[in-house]
């Protein structure tokens, strides 16, 4: 392809990325390294249009220093970039072709001649000028926030000792997920992280004062099931609840890009549901929910039923991921494992009840259950019996197959009940110092699950998912695990005794 096909090409691939009415920001550079002063410019650009495209100037340029491919890469790496396009003549002329709606340069070019705005001006576009806010100089760091700390991990290796098995052979394991069909049916959840700077104290009342840096949105809830998943090698199917907002267009084009496909029924009584946290310093200040616990009513889950039976013809793993938020009624549930199990699907499901009421013990004959201590005890009103106690007859009430409690930081309680004999022993917290635990009981309970249908027994399997949570929470956001970020986990050096 010449340069000017490949110039046009990505004019074209850009235009198609926007829906009718929203803009365009451009900027281009030599970013030979990208540094806080770029991050300020390119994050002020980010907000003034809705899509921001990026050209990364030629090796001739001048102040060129390192190869086109390797500062396309550097690029490529900032999360607000939308698309990062090679350019091969001026930047002026790749103005000409794409007409973005604004293009931003920095305010030492404000008093100089620029190329660009003769092209601006022959289409109405507009030439701004700014170098970004002076706070945005920490968003280097909060860029790599979104990259998993493997040094932080440490697997225990006294637990697969007493159970007879190895850790490298949790590679064959992860081998045998490649193809798995699953079924994900639960709560759609949107979260978005509003990443800050402290400004202070309120000087008229104790209020704490932040500036919002960066938003970052996440498939989360269900969806993260459904994208881990898939990140785990599985062809998945997901159905779930949504309103008709932008969140749940969000929702579509995020699982699309993942491969994972999605089957929503649209409720017009409620919003996608969608949880912020505000961060600052790597802390949580405040969490806001926008959403409604009310059950679907009857025809949405008449049509849901129909979807998900149509699925399980073809199926390996069903998985119920509830968040209580109205997905899941009771008769639904029934319905599926009742036909789920009639096709020799297996079934598993976690039943979250952090900030909402649940019970988990509703989720009968369920090959493997994970709850928090917390939701466990929840589930029998026991608030008072030791965890080894609550989780025998947790697993006697809901008829379960295996059950791992989840204790945070003191890690997990692995329970199974075989011909009639109760076991259990606890596996510690594979990561002490998590940068952000939403998202550890979504990633455990996927990789267990599939692990489990694979054929793995649960001291295995368990295994497998505290390392998938290790792994999780050791960056901030709910994103999909893959085979090969576990497989090189796996392959680290890093052990510890139980």
């Amino acid at each position: 392809m010449d340069q000017l096909a490949e110039s046009l090409q990505a004019c074209q691939t850009i235009r198609n990325s926007c829906e009718p009415g929203r803009t365009v920001a451009f900027v281009s550079g030599n970013f030979n390294v990208v540094h806080p002063g770029h991050l300020r410019l390119l994050k002020f650009a980010a907000e003034q249009a809705d899509i921001l495209a990026v050209g990364v100037n030629p090796d001739s340029a001048p102040g060129v220093t390192l190869g086109q491919d390797m500062r396309l890469d550097n690029v490529r790496s900032i999360s607000f970039v939308h698309h990062v396009v090679r350019l091969e003549d001026s930047a002026a002329s790749f103005v000409a072709r794409l007409q973005p709606t604004l293009v931003v340069k920095g305010k030492e070019f404000e008093d100089r001649f620029n190329p660009e705005q003769v092209a601006v001006d022959t289409y109405g576009g507009r030439l701004v000028f700014s170098s970004g806010e002076l706070r945005f100089a920490s968003l280097s760091l909060l860029e790599r926030d979104a990259d998993i700390d493997i040094s932080t991990v440490r697997k225990p290796l006294e637990f697969p000792k007493r159970h007879g098995f190895g850790i490298s052979q949790l590679k064959a394991l992860l081998g045998k997920l490649v193809g798995m069909r699953v079924a994900v049916v639960g709560d759609l959840i949107i979260d978005e992280y509003v990443t800050c700077d402290a400004v202070g104290m309120s000087q008229e009342d104790p209020t704490i004062v932040v500036t919002p840096l960066m938003t970052r949105t996440f498939v989360g809830g269900a969806g993260a099931v459904a994208a881990h998943a898939h990140g785990l090698g599985a062809d998945v199917s997901f159905f779930t609840l949504v309103g008709d907002d932008d969140a749940a267009r969000f929702a579509r084009n995020s699982l699309d890009e993942q491969g994972v496909s999605l089957k929503t029924f649209a409720d017009s009584t409620r919003p996608t549901t969608r949880k912020q946290r505000f961060r600052a310093l790597n802390k949580t200040l405040l969490r806001v929910n926008h959403l409604r616990q009310h059950a679907a009513d009857g025809e949405i889950q008449r049509r849901m039923l129909t979807a998900v039976e149509r699925t399980l013809k073809n199926c390996d793993l069903l998985l119920f991921s509830c968040f209580n938020y109205g997905c899941l009624p009771q008769d639904l549930v029934d319905a599926i494992a009742d036909r789920a199990r009639k096709k020799g699907v297996m079934i598993a499901a976690d039943s979250q009840a952090s900030s909402q009421r649940g019970d988990v013990s509703r989720f009968k004959a369920m090959t493997l259950l994970t709850p928090t201590e917390h939701e466990a005890r929840i589930a029998l009103n026991d608030f008072v019996s030791g965890l080894a106690v609550v989780s025998e007859r947790l697993l006697e009430r809901a008829r379960a197959g295996n059950l791992v409690v989840t204790l945070g930081a003191e890690g997990a309680l692995v329970n199974t009940m075989v011909d009639g004999t109760f076991t259990s022993d606890r596996l510690p917290a594979f990561n002490p110092s998590p940068k952000d635990v939403s998202g550890a009981g979504d990633s455990l309970f996927t990789a267990s699950s599939m692990a489990l249908r694979a054929g793995a027994d649960i001291w295995q399997a368990s295994y497998l998912g505290s390392l998938a949570a290790a792994l999780q929470v050791s960056r901030v956001g709910n994103m999909a695990l893959s085979t090969a970020e576990l497989i090189r986990e796996i392959d680290e050096t890093g052990f510890s005794h139980d």
